[in-house]
Order: C-alpha cells, then sequence, then structure tokens
C-alpha cells in the first residue's frame, strides 16, 4: 500500500473520530476516485495507481471544483461555491507543496537539458518527464505553457 493510500485511510478515520463531515465527505470522494484509478491500471496490466496516478488525479479534482465554484458564482449561487472551495482545500492538504514559477521554470530547463530537447517537436518527451517527476508539485498546464516558451526560443 502507498504512503498517500496510507494517509488518505488514516484521515478519513480521524474525519470519522472528530465528527469533521466536510473532510469526511472529501477523502471518500477521493477514496472512490482513487478505486476507479486502480481499475484503470488493472486495465493496463498494472496492480494499481502509482503515486504520481494519484497526485494527479487530485489535480484533476481540484480543477474540477474551481470550475464548478466559479459556475456557481457566475449563477449567483454562493453557498455552493464555497462547499466546493472548501473541498478543494481539504484535497490540496494532501498534496506536496506546490512549486512557484520560478521553481517551475528552474525544473523544466533542467529537464530539458537532460533531455536534450531542442524543439517544440521533443515537448511530449519533456512533459512525460515533468509528469513523471513533478506530478502534484505543479500545474501541468502552466508547465506546458513554461516548456512550450522554452523549446519555441
Amino acid at each position: 500500500m502507498s504512503s498517500k493510500r496510507e494517509e488518505l485511510t488514516s484521515a478519513m478515520k480521524e474525519a470519522l473520530k472528530n465528527k469533521d463531515q466536510l473532510r469526511l465527505d472529501t477523502v471518500r470522494l477521493i477514496i472512490a476516485q482513487l478505486k476507479m484509478k486502480d481499475i484503470e491500471a488493472r486495465g493496463l496490466g498494472k496492480e494499481a495507481a502509482d503515486e504520481a496516478a494519484i497526485l494527479s488525479m487530485m489535480q484533476t479534482m481540484i480543477k474540477q471544483r474551481q470550475e464548478s465554484a466559479k459556475m456557481y458564482r457566475d449563477g449567483n449561487r454562493p453557498e455552493l461555491a464555497e462547499k466546493e472551495e472548501a473541498e478543494i482545500k481539504q484535497i490540496e492538504s494532501f498534496l506536496p507543496q506546490q512549486m512557484s514559477a520560478t521553481e517551475t521554470e528552474a525544473a523544466i530547463k533542467k529537464i530539458i537539458a537532460d533531455t536534450g530537447a531542442s524543439s517544440v517537436k521533443d515537448m511530449g518527451k519533456v512533459m512525460a518527464e515533468v509528469k513523471a517527476k513533478y506530478a502534484g508539485q505543479m500545474d501541468m498546464a502552466q508547465a506546458s505553457s513554461v516548456i512550450k516558451g522554452l523549446l519555441a526560443a
């Protein structure tokens, strides 16, 4: 069992014990999503989803909630937007510290140098390496635009 799975299980037990309904509901959502990821991984011949896949899945969950919160705010439903934002905070508590823009750029420059990427055609190779090393630590959409900018220069 991976450390992230153990962390989620213990967080669920703690939320149950403390009667923290928001945290409990959010952790259960993450675990349910994780079970779907495991099924998907088995279809690809793996035993279960790895740490990088788990972190990536949580990043996706955050993005979904950010979009929902924006739609709720636009639709004049602030109470629903606040619930989505509270869930975002709970999910973020399981992710590693996010890298700053300068740290992201430095890490990407190092990967570009290590992989020998020289043009935008090599973007897929660089992106795969970034996802493998920094899943959950940087916003992949931002990383993609940084890679494009560096390789196009």
